[in-house]
């Protein structure tokens, strides 16, 4: 590999590590091209992205850099999942290790803050943005819903009673 295709890798990384929110890095011994694939699908789908790293290259890239204290886990064959999403790379990542034993997770970043294996874990258990976005328009209309129908009901009530009444003035007059 020449030097300008490194250093373009290297400031691809450098973006990645800048941009994104979180930052799951995984070593992946063993993982068969379909596997690999599956993971690389599910993660899009989940709005995340799955990259095989070249470790000396992400080293550099981290160095200087906020997430600098990962650098000691590229070491072997590492790969990063990485989201805008702050749950989205977590919790497709260990959903998928707990299925395969040939993807293990090693640690990550949330923003600035290191994440150890267990706490990377810990965040995939919380739901994505787009569940907790969906749980709050639900919040949300389940009082307008209810208001709706607290405020039909008297309406409806209303023309019970005048239906009613009509139909027991019809009654008095046919006789």
């Amino acid at each position: 590999m020449d030097r300008t295709k490194k250093e373009a890798i290297v400031g691809a990384l450098r973006q990645i590590f800048s941009d994104a929110t979180i930052v799951v890095v995984v070593h992946q011994t063993g993982l068969s091209a379909s596997e690999s694939s599956d993971l690389r699908r599910s993660m899009r789908e989940g709005g995340a992205t799955y990259r095989v790293t070249k470790n000396s290259l992400t080293r550099r890239a981290l160095d200087g850099s906020p997430a600098a204290a990962i650098a000691d886990l590229f070491s072997g064959p590492t790969a990063i999942g990485y989201s805008a999403d702050p749950v989205a790379a977590a919790k497709i990542i260990v959903d998928f290790a707990k299925k395969s034993k040939k993807l293990v997770v090693l640690g990550g970043t949330l923003g600035e803050t290191v994440l150890d294996a267990q706490a990377v874990g810990e965040l995939a258990k919380l739901p994505s943005l787009d569940e907790l976005r969906g749980k709050l328009v639900g919040l949300l209309q389940a009082p307008a819903g209810k208001l709706v129908g607290v405020l039909q009901a008297p309406a409806g009530q209303l023309a019970r009673v005048v239906m009613a009444y009509a139909q027991t003035g019809d009654a008095e007059g046919s006789s």
